[in-house]
């Protein structure tokens, strides 16, 4: 309300309308995380392309074949932040790794993005179990290679599925499951405890 007082918006609102916005708060957050951002004050321009005014690359963490950190970190961090101000559970809906696969061999070996999907689910686990934080479920994005929302590119891929088709257009469309595939099912199966390639 003082945001929109400072710009000149005026809106009128009942007592009713009030109590409807007090009462009418969410069950639980849905959040998608794949990055953090270290933004620098003096900085006038985006060096990351994360679209963020001052965003600089973080020299302590190792990046992807699009220069997005990998920070599980950053997923813990974020989560105990969310929580402790609004006290809801939690649902992480999307966490994800897009790379280029390599598909010459017949299950396509994607460690890198196993790697990166335990090291957030450890880091989840630490939320839950060491700090407390009600987190009520969690996807990993992609079951299936899609065109990437960021980029529009096939190439960087996020699917536990390969789907055969390239930037132009061209294939078959054929699905193979990727080796991330049966690691997330065994994942699911242990309830996280089996996390290892």
């Amino acid at each position: 309300m003082k945001e929109w007082e400072a710009n000149g918006i005026q809106v009128k609102m009942t007592d009713e309308d009030l109590i409807d916005l007090k009462e009418g708060t969410v069950d639980f957050i849905g959040i998608s995380y794949y990055v953090s951002h270290v933004i620098d004050s003096t900085k006038k321009e985006d060096k990351t392309g994360a679209g963020f005014i001052g965003s600089t690359p973080n020299p302590n963490l190792i990046t992807t074949d699009w220069e997005w950190p990998i920070d599980p970190v950053g997923l813990r961090y974020t989560l105990n932040t969310l929580y402790e101000q609004y006290e809801r559970p939690i649902f992480i809906v999307e966490n994800g790794f897009g790379a280029v696969d390599d598909k010459s061999k017949a299950v396509i070996q994607e460690n890198d993005r196993i790697d990166y999907l335990s090291d957030h689910i450890r880091e989840m686990k630490k939320v839950i179990e060491l700090d407390g934080v009600d987190i009520i479920g969690y996807t990993v994005w992609g079951c299936i290679d899609v065109v990437s929302f960021t980029t529009g590119e096939m190439k960087k891929r996020y699917g536990l599925i390969y789907v055969d088709k390239d930037d132009e257009g061209c294939g078959t469309l054929e699905r193979r499951k990727k080796k991330s595939f049966t690691w997330y099912q065994r994942v699911i199966a242990s309830n996280g405890t089996e996390l290892g390639n």
